[in-house]
């Protein structure tokens, strides 16, 4: 199994911003992609920025030029760099990975989510 932990959310001011962090451990052969999900209060879950082993990254038009998705850490860790955040940016922030356990073995698996608050 891999786990995920998220950290770095917190409440911040409009126009503010803010550093996710996601830290993956566990049994890992090799890691596809990380990706950040959001999921606001009565909304569905939403992919708000992704990041390939080859360094290919995605972003929901709600974020690009806002938002920066990065890798390190032998790409076990994944950053979401927030500027200028927006009352609807608030949300609760999960970290994803599709990764391989072993050769055979992959799936997709979430952290426990991170609650960010933009407001006033």
């Amino acid at each position: 199994q891999v786990q995920l932990v998220e950290s770095g959310g917190g409440l911040v001011q409009p126009g503010g911003s803010l550093t996710l962090s996601c830290v993956a451990s566990g049994n890992i052969f090799h890691i596809v992609a990380m990706a950040w999900y959001r999921q606001a209060l009565g909304k569905e879950r939403e992919l708000v920025a992704s990041i390939t082993s080859g360094h290919s990254v995605n972003y929901a038009d709600s974020v690009k030029g806002r938002f920066t998705i990065s890798r390190a850490n032998g790409d076990k860790t994944v950053y979401l760099q927030m500027n200028s955040l927006k009352p609807e940016d608030t949300a609760v922030y999960y970290c994803n990975t599709r990764a391989y356990e072993t050769h055979l073995k992959w799936g997709d698996y979430w952290g426990q989510g991170t609650q960010v608050t933009v407001a006033s």
